[in-house]
Parts: C-alpha cells; sequence; structure tokens
C-alpha cells in the first residue's frame, strides 16, 4: 500500500519530504566531531525509543492501555536538546520517531516525515537552550541550578520546538492535503504552544534531576507522573472517539431510512456552528451544539418509513405522528451523558417564538437557545437542498425567508448571526435527492416557512 500512496502524493509534498530528510540530516552530522556525552545519549535516546515502543509491541497491544497521543514523550526529546549538545539531541530523536506508531499509510514514509520533523525540532531547541547558557544554568552535582533563569532558556527553546513543529505541519497539509495557506497554518501553533511549554517544564525537571547529585535514576521518576497525565490524555481522546463512533452510527440509521434528506444532518450541524460562532457562543459549548444538529431529527427512527418517504399530502393523523418525533429522538438520547444540552434542543427545535410550534408550545425565552440556534440551520438547509417535493431555494431566497419569519417563528439574533456568518464564509449546500418535483409531499413546499408547520424532511 506504501508504493501507490507514495506515487500519489503530490510533488510539492515530495519537495518538502525530501528537503526536510536532508535538513535533519546536516542538523544531526555535526555529531561526529562533537565531544557527546555518549552515556547519556544512549541514555535518552534509549528511553525515548522505549517510550514510544509499547504501543507497536505484538505483545502488548490490545492488552495494556498505552498512551500514544502526538507528544506524549516530548519531555524526554527536551531533557536531551537541555542536556546534549544540538546535533546529539537531534539524533535522540530519530530511534523512537521510527519506532513510534502510526495509524494510516503509507506508514513508512509517515516515520520518516516524523523523524526528520523531531529531529530539526529538537536540533533548533538545543541550540537555543545552548546560546543562551541554559546548560550551565542547569548546575551540577556540586551546583545548585540557577534559578529563576533556568527557567528562559528552558522556556525559548520549547517554543522553539513548538514553532518548528507546527511551520513543518502546516507545509505538509499545505503540499500533501492541498489545503489553502491560511488554513493549514491557522492555529497550530496557538494550539500546541500550553502543551508544548508544559512538556518543557517537565523536560527541564528531568534535566535538573539528571545534573543533581542523584543522577539519571531520580530523573526517571519524572516519567510516572508524566506517564499517568498522558494516559488521562490519551482515555480522553479515546471517549472522543467513541462519542463520534455513536454519532455517526445514528445519523447513518437515520439518513438510511429516510433517503431524501441524506446529508442534511451534518449541514445542519455545520450551520449551527456557524451562528454559534457569531453569535460569541463559548468554544466548550460548540461541539455539544454541533452534536445537536446533526442529531436533531434522531427521533425520525421512531416514525414509520412510509410516512417519511410518502409521496402525497400527509392526513392530519399521518402529521400528528411525525410531529412526534422530537420526543422520540429526546427520549433516544436521554441516557447518553456528553450529550448535555443537545438534548433539549433535539426535543425543542420545532418550537415557533409566537408559540405555535410543537411538542409543547413554548414561546420565545422559554425555548433553549441550542434549540433557537438548531431551528434556523434546519429551516435553512431543508429550504436551500432539493428535496422529493421541491426543488432547491437559493441562499439569498432563503435567507430573505427566514428574517420574514424572524419574530414570529425564528430568533431574529439567530438569523441574524446566519446571515453574518454566510456573508462571511459562503454556503455551498450538496443536493440531497436526485429525483425531480414529485408533487406536494409531507414537507411545506414551497408555502412560506412562517405559514407552514413543516414536520415531516424539514
Amino acid at each position: 500500500m506504501d508504493g501507490p500512496r507514495r506515487r500519489s502524493l503530490p510533488w510539492g509534498a515530495r519537495a518538502v519530504l525530501a528537503g526536510a530528510v536532508v535538513a535533519a540530516g546536516a542538523c544531526a552530522l555535526p555529531v561526529a566531531r562533537a565531544s557527546v556525552p555518549w552515556g547519556a545519549f544512549g541514555l535518552l535516546a534509549g528511553l525515548y525509543a522505549l517510550c514510544e515502543w509499547p504501543a507497536r509491541c505484538p505483545f502488548l497491544v490490545g492488552r495494556v492501555t498505552v498512551p500514544t497521543g502526538s507528544g506524549s514523550f516530548f519531555p524526554v526529546l527536551l531533557a536531551a536538546a537541555f542536556l546534549l549538545p544540538p546535533a546529539a539531541a537531534a539524533l535522540a530523536a530519530v530511534p523512537g520517531a521510527l519506532l513510534g506508531p502510526v495509524e494510516q499509510p503509507p506508514r513508512s514514509i509517515r516515520r520518516l516525515w516524523r523523524a526528520a520533523q523531531l529531529t530539526l525540532a529538537v536540533g533548533a531547541a538545543a541550540e537555543v537552550h545552548q546560546r543562551l547558557g541554559g546548560r550551565s544554568a542547569l548546575g551540577g552535582p556540586a551546583l545548585a541550578p540557577d534559578f529563576p533563569y533556568v527557567l528562559l532558556p528552558a522556556g525559548a527553546a520549547a517554543l522553539v520546538f513548538c514553532a518548528v513543529l507546527a511551520t513543518l505541519d502546516g507545509l505538509i497539509l499545505w503540499t500533501a492535503e492541498r489545503l489553502p495557506a491560511r488554513t493549514a497554518w491557522r492555529g497550530l501553533f496557538l494550539r500546541s504552544l500550553a502543551p508544548y511549554c508544559v512538556h518543557g517544564l517537565a523536560g527541564l525537571m528531568m534535566a535538573v534531576l539528571w545534573r543533581s547529585p542523584y543522577g539519571p535514576p531520580a530523573a526517571l521518576l519524572v516519567l510516572l507522573p508524566m506517564y499517568i497525565s498522558c494516559w488521562v490524555f490519551a482515555q480522553y481522546h479515546r471517549e472522543h472517539a467513541a462519542h463520534q463512533a455513536t454519532i455517526r452510527a445514528l445519523v447513518q440509521a437515520v439518513d438510511i431510512k429516510d433517503t431524501y434528506t441524506r446529508g442534511h444532518s451534518e449541514r445542519v450541524g455545520l450551520a449551527s456552528v456557524l451562528i454559534a460562532r457569531e453569535l460569541g457562543m463559548d468554544e466548550s459549548r460548540l461541539e455539544v451544539l454541533r452534536f445537536a444538529g446533526i442529531l436533531h431529527d434522531v427521533g425520525k427512527l421512531g416514525v414509520p418509513t412510509r410516512l417519511l418517504r410518502k409521496d402525497g399530502p400527509l392526513t392530519p393523523q399521518e402529521r400528528a405522528v411525525i410531529e412526534l418525533h422530537p420526543e422520540y429522538g429526546h427520549e433516544m438520547v436521554r441516557g447518553i451523558g456528553f450529550l448535555g444540552e443537545a438534548r433539549a434542543a433535539i426535543l425543542h427545535h420545532h418550537e415557533r417564538l409566537d408559540g405555535s410550534g410543537y411538542p409543547y408550545g413554548l414561546a420565545g425565552p422559554q425555548i433553549p437557545e441550542f434549540a433557537r440556534v438548531v431551528a434556523v440551520a434546519d429551516a435553512f438547509d431543508a429550504m436551500t437542498s432539493t428535496r422529493s417535493y421541491r426543488r432547491a431555494r437559493p441562499v439569498g431566497a432563503a435567507l430573505q425567508e427566514l428574517e420574514r419569519c424572524a419574530g414570529r417563528q425564528f430568533d431574529p439574533a439567530m438569523v441574524r448571526a446566519l446571515v453574518r456568518a454566510l456573508d462571511r464564509h459562503g454556503w455551498h449546500p450538496a443536493v440531497t435527492a436526485d429525483e425531480p418535483d414529485r408533487g406536494a409531499a409531507t414537507g411545506s413546499g414551497n408555502v412560506p416557512a412562517c405559514d407552514a408547520a413543516p414536520a415531516g424532511h424539514a
């Protein structure tokens, strides 16, 4: 599999990979003529390799939980940057980088890229640390560390380490994934800064203990709390992945049952997040709001398929059955703790500001904030997507309809936020049905949103 993937790499990405490997070689080459404490080098390089290896060991995989997140053992590399000459510190990263786990193919190319990345980052960090007098500030067996000055070179080295990795990550995203330059580098450095500063502090603790009268055995004590923190971090990511898998399974079930609205749920989630960002909603709530948008129609699983796919108009009794889907959905997700506020949005996203909605006829601020956001996102995507019973409206026409209904059906603040977001980012709705118009079906057709009660496909 590596072969075809490698041939499919864009030329720009190949050039970046080759350049990084050559630069990494040049960074580590001076080790041949440097005065290197080979004992410390061997211990640190072996320690980092040993930390990375269990995730690939066939005897441990599946039996022991091993933290495998990116950067789990960077404190060991930063300790090497603080204790070794730059060339030796750079070389110490190579064995662990080549042994470390890689989830996606082409694995050989990814390991080579990771080794080059870490070699350059550790080498640059060690060079900055040395030039700022960091090694002498660490003290020794008979000399206490120069505190607080010792924090300055260590902090600068951690910043450089973070900057080099972020720069190279953005470069490969730009060339290999063909992302726009602004998108490729956006937020990479700032998101990594705090974790890498913590890694730098842990690496400094290792280096100070290493140079103390107690020597390397004392430095290894830092590994225990570091491993525990990495394990907790890995557990969080596993839990998050399980959440995502749960959401995907529910959405796929809805899409299979209601084929006319395939993809609608994901777009409602996206539009909901666009609205929330314009409102300045706290980042910690955005993921839950996205879940609310994605799962708003999960209750359709409890509605007979013949009603969801009916070509003709619904009878009042049939419409009453479809209008039960918010309550069905709420019951389905009641026990899913991580959904939080999303559960209320699933239950109330068909409420209207004037109190004429369902299931409980809530009005104004009685309607939960998430439900008011999802209601606007849901109606917008329903209007801008082709359905079995009518063609898609242009984005501008859909926004005009939302503005017309603001204050009666929709929260005006949410509508204004969506207008601003689309002015800023645009919208490219996907077609959700390939069939032409087949008459007035379960939705509201071309009737204005605030003059109808869309319940089926909307």
